[in-house]
């Protein structure tokens, strides 16, 4: 049986071979206190805007962004998306490429990036 009180799941957004972007589900493993390891961090920001519509880019770094108010959406290169929330972990490792397009849907969005070395 899978026990799901240990694991937190993830979004990852990573380069295909093609020089496209792709989403992976991901699950974080919890210790027994329910605490997640995420890797060495150096600059983390927290960021809020009211309107973000972007062009595709690729992630600027390897970074874990931690959702903590307003949604976001997400697209990938093949066109499908997912919405993110509060609470929600995206781990954006497409760093080359034609990368992804990022769209508020809910504002004010609120969040966390946090660089990692993580892939």
């Amino acid at each position: 049986m899978h026990d799901n009180r240990h694991r937190l799941s993830y979004t990852r957004v990573v380069s295909t071979d093609d020089g496209g972007s792709a989403f992976e589900d991901a699950e974080l493993p919890l210790n027994e206190q329910q605490i997640g390891a995420l890797g060495p961090a150096d600059g983390v920001a927290f960021f809020r805007f009211d309107n973000f519509d972007s062009e595709p880019h690729p992630a600027s770094e390897p970074q874990w962004v931690v959702m903590l108010r307003g949604v976001i959406e997400v697209r990938v290169s093949d066109g499908t998306s997912r919405r993110f929330g509060p609470g929600e972990l995206v781990l954006a490792t497409d760093t080359s490429g034609r990368g992804h397009t990022t769209l508020v849907v809910d504002r004010p969005v609120e969040a966390l990036s946090i660089p990692t070395s993580t892939r």
